[in-house]
């Protein structure tokens, strides 16, 4: 899988994720771990498997963390 496929399906699963776990995203601030467990339960965690200069991990959350507004905690 390449990383711009990767990026799309995650981007898109973020939105699923806090949706389906009924996150009140003006309230809340989710947690990336949380998604990540998510991924791996529902047979998703392919999606971290990609190649990329700073890691799967740390582009994964950068997407997480730029679909959820989240990007000033970093």
């Amino acid at each position: 899988m390449t990383k711009e496929e990767a990026e799309r399906v995650i981007r898109h699963l973020v939105h699923k994720w806090a949706k389906d776990s009924g996150i009140n995203l003006a309230t809340e601030q989710p947690s990336f771990s949380a998604f990540q467990s998510w991924l791996h339960d529902n047979a998703y965690s392919h999606y971290l498997s990609f190649r990329s200069a700073n890691g799967a991990q740390y582009d994964a959350q950068a997407w997480f963390d730029q679909e959820l507004r989240q990007t000033s905690r970093n």
